[in-house]
């Protein structure tokens, strides 16, 4: 899922050296993909009314269910 994550968000910043994706594990079991981007990249992350996250989180929910996990993805600046 990392990868997954990492390889879309290079794919829309400008400065794709500054994206960071980490993973851990919560209480609930659940993974939590964080993932860190250069400051002025945030909107292109985010996109108009968070239509992209929301995009990107809906992208890995459904590779997770495939994989029989759970996923959460924070963007964190």
């Amino acid at each position: 899922m990392v990868e997954l994550v990492e390889t879309i968000a290079k794919s829309l910043v400008d400065d794709p050296d500054a994206v960071e994706v980490t993973e851990t594990t919560n209480e609930k079991q659940a993974s939590v993909i964080r993932l860190h981007v250069a400051e002025d990249d945030m909107g292109k992350v985010i996109g108009k009314q968070g239509r992209i996250a929301k995009a990107i989180r809906v992208v890995v929910k459904a590779a997770a269910t495939k994989a029989n996990k759970k996923v959460v993805v924070e963007i964190v600046q």
